[in-house]
């Protein structure tokens, strides 16, 4: 499993750290059951803060994602559908790109609507 971040991008490393595990549960490269890198020794490696690592850990386990068992780690939960988290990571661009060109959340919510309802 790879895990990288941009120091240098303006998206918060916590989520630079959970978008990485939404994508590899889409693509297949992150399992279920997998049980993820500690939070000190992915810290390290990615050279932040192991509250970084834990942010990102506990807004997955928010999203029903992965578990976090005391003791044991973040593990990846056995009902995460790689659909969901391939759905929350365009939910969260859908967001990002709203914000970006100044709609608010009525209106983005709305062209959601015409979608569903227009879409085949």
């Amino acid at each position: 499993m790879l895990i990288t971040i941009d120091h240098a991008s303006r998206t918060s490393r916590a989520e630079q750290i959970a978008a990485c595990v939404r994508r590899g549960l889409a693509d297949g490269t992150i399992r279920k059951r997998e049980r993820l890198p500690g939070a000190r020794t992915l810290a390290a490696t990615l050279d932040v803060n192991m509250h970084t690592v834990l942010r990102a850990y506990q807004q997955l386990n928010a999203e029903h994602l992965i578990e976090l068992r005391p003791g044991r780690g973040a593990v990846v939960t056995a009902d995460a559908p790689a659909s969901q988290a391939l759905l929350i990571e365009a939910c969260r661009h859908i967001v990002r790109l709203s914000r970006a060109h100044g709609l608010t959340r009525p209106e983005t919510l709305a062209l959601l609507e015409q979608q569903f309802e227009s879409f085949p």
